[in-house]
């Protein structure tokens, strides 16, 4: 039996809206082309829309997408868990919107034997998003600098990034264990810090990273709340730079 050659994790919270756009249905199309084996994991995170059931649906009729039922532990937690079932000799983790298109990949592809973590990068312009969410960003790279010091990585935050297997494993691991586990929590939660935390343990633990433009278009959510994020995003990085401050990454080389 050939191997899995790319596994593709998808977190699921209450996507209906976007699963009824058809992007299961695109993301099959562009795989069914490819010469490789693949896999696509759906996490739903404990959707109550009726997510659960579309997806059930979609994958009796395309075998080659596998659906992981988790308790709702936000964005984090969710991807953990499928990072860790994968079985393809690379992982993707990508977001359910789409926002940006899975043909991307092959732009990461080409840097995956090179490199032990490839990452898409979105153009500074973040085309279509409004001012706010721009801002956003831009403050997110200035305070991520200024109080992380991540350094060599401009856009930790775009939802696309591909690692080798065995770095997966690693990183998530070790990740599931500094937070003993992911807990149950209550409401959306697509917090900051996730990204920069596995971008930084990265780095701690000598991995290759390579950042590589990709196609980005912004996608309107009701879960963004300049605001609210915003805090929480700044609360996020004061925790990482306490815990890289005081060693407690470093038990996890």
């Amino acid at each position: 039996m050939d191997k899995v050659f790319l596994s593709v994790v998808v977190p699921s919270y209450n996507e209906m809206t976007n699963l009824q756009k058809g992007v299961l249905d695109k993301v099959e199309h562009f795989f069914s082309k490819q010469k490789y084996k693949y896999e696509v994991i759906i996490v739903d995170d404990g959707s109550t829309d009726g997510s659960i059931e579309f997806v059930e649906k979609f994958i009796k009729e395309n075998p080659r997408f596998k659906l992981i039922k988790n308790f709702h532990t936000g964005k984090a937690g969710a991807v953990s868990a499928g990072m860790l079932k994968a079985l393809g000799q690379y992982v993707l983790f990508t977001d359910m919107d789409q926002a940006t298109p899975i043909e991307e990949v092959n732009k990461l592809l080409e840097f995956a034997d090179k490199y032990d973590i490839v990452i898409g990068s979105r153009n500074s312009t973040r085309k279509g998003a409004p001012w706010t969410r721009a801002l956003m960003g831009k403050g997110m790279i200035f305070l991520r600098t200024l109080i992380v010091g991540l350094k060599g990585i401009n856009d930790t935050q775009c939802g696309f990034k591909l690692f080798k297997n065995e770095v997966s494993k690693d990183l998530f691991s070790k990740l599931n264990k500094f937070h003993n586990g992911y807990k149950t929590i209550s409401g959306s939660s697509v917090k900051a810090g996730f990204d920069v935390e596995l971008l930084l343990l990265a780095q701690i633990n000598k991995y290759t990273i390579k950042e590589v433009p990709v196609e980005w278009l912004y996608v309107e959510t009701r879960r963004v709340s300049p605001v609210k994020d915003s805090v929480e995003g700044l609360e996020d990085l004061v925790r990482i730079r306490l815990n890289d401050l005081s060693g407690k990454y470093k038990n996890y080389e």
